[in-house]
């Protein structure tokens, strides 16, 4: 990878040797690794042991847990509609709940820097699965929730 990167730099009009950009290659592939890390995380060990029986009609996922769905997907090359729907997936695969409600709210950077260069370019995109897809009431009353965020 570092040879592709130092490359691009020559390609881009740069000289890789000069001063400030010698360690550039590996800082640009250290830098990729961990943005893209979630491909070499194995969602279902993430989950296991996660899921706790209450004394009510529901299941609960380990509140920790939940983060760490987020980090594994969204450190994949992605597109937010795309990662609501992995979330909601599986959560629902993780738990079999009578229904799921993923909502993400998110800046893109890719917005903001390039392209129409709009700052703070905050989308929502919601998945819903189960009752809230099927029932408006239960749907609403989980909007209702997040609202007022």
């Amino acid at each position: 990878m570092k040879d592709i990167i130092r490359q691009l730099l020559i390609n881009l009009g740069e000289d890789p040797e000069r001063e400030g950009l010698k360690r550039t290659p590996e800082r640009v592939e250290k830098s990729l690794r961990f943005l893209t890390e979630g491909y070499g995380k194995d969602i279902k060990k993430i989950v296991e042991r996660a899921v706790f029986e209450e004394k009510c009609d529901e299941m609960i996922l380990g509140l920790s847990k939940i983060p760490r769905i987020i980090e594994v997907f969204s450190r994949r090359l992605q597109v937010q509609e795309r990662l609501t729907n992995q979330i909601a997936e599986c959560l629902k695969d993780a738990l079999k709940p009578k229904g799921v409600a993923v909502v993400i709210e998110a800046l893109h950077l890719c917005m903001c820097m390039r392209g129409v260069e709009k700052q703070n370019a905050l989308t929502i995109t919601s998945s819903m699965l189960g009752v809230f897809k099927s029932d408006s009431r239960t749907r609403m009353e989980f909007m209702s929730f997040i609202k007022g965020k």
